[in-house]
């Protein structure tokens, strides 16, 4: 298998959720355009790529979804910018799968809209293909996973399991960045609500879905909570 050089990767963010748990907290903007540090926080994703070499991006989004367009229009520094944008709530894989048709690349680099953690683009596709893995999940160690649920790995980083978010402690998490095989994206069902972390990435632990570790602490938006605590935490997480 020939390996995917980083220029010809597309990106795919997931911007397109509801926002429920920052709605009292930002009322009136999607989660990809919450300020942190005094800028929209998707754009700390944008800088991450355009620093890795990423030329592609698609944006799924959905609730206030213009609103992201109209801030960002079609490029990004170097990067272009599409849109898929879903009319109805689709989770995670469904609108990753609505937006299949706008990606280039076998592999896909997909990427949560309202995390970001540090990692090395380029070691995560060497990953991929040393071993032979459809799939591969940027996993981080965190010492709280009662907010994540947590992932378990054999040795070989082959992960058997993704437990709910029933225990507490010390744990790897999923970071939400995914190198996923065209393949994969095939099982997807279409314009069906579908979420990765909840129904499609456990039943896919049978086959080869190997976890990477991430080289940086995890850092997400994702409660009222973790957003006021990113506004201080932003600069440690980005470096």
């Amino acid at each position: 298998m020939k390996r995917i050089e980083i220029q010809d990767l597309t990106a795919v963010i997931l911007a397109g959720g509801l926002g429920t748990r920052l709605r009292a907290t930002i009322p009136d903007l999607p989660k990809a355009l919450a300020k942190v540090g005094g800028k929209p926080f998707i754009t700390y994703i944008f800088d991450q790529l355009h620093e890795a070499g990423i030329k592609e991006v698609v944006l799924c989004t959905g609730y206030l979804g213009d609103d992201i367009k109209r801030t960002f229009g079609d490029t990004y520094h170097s990067i272009t910018l599409k849109y898929s944008k879903e009319d109805k709530p689709l989770g995670t894989a469904g609108a990753l799968k609505l937006a299949s048709g706008m990606i280039n690349s076998d592999p896909v680099l997909v990427l949560n809209g309202d995390s970001i953690c540090q990692y090395n683009l380029a070691s995560m596709i060497d990953y991929y293909y040393a071993t032979t893995a459809q799939g591969s999940i940027l996993v981080s160690e965190v010492l709280d996973t009662s907010r994540f649920g947590t992932v378990l790995m054999e040795a070989s980083g082959k992960i058997t399991e993704f437990q709910e978010k029933t225990n507490s402690g010390h744990g790897r998490v999923n970071a939400g960045v995914y190198l996923l095989s065209r393949t994969l994206l095939s099982e997807i069902p279409a314009f069906e609500e579908t979420s990765l972390e909840k129904e499609l990435f456990p039943s896919w632990t049978n086959g080869p879905l190997y976890g990477f570790l991430s080289a940086g602490p995890l850092l997400d938006i994702g409660t009222a909570e973790s957003y006021m605590n990113a506004q201080s935490e932003i600069s440690f997480h980005t470096k």
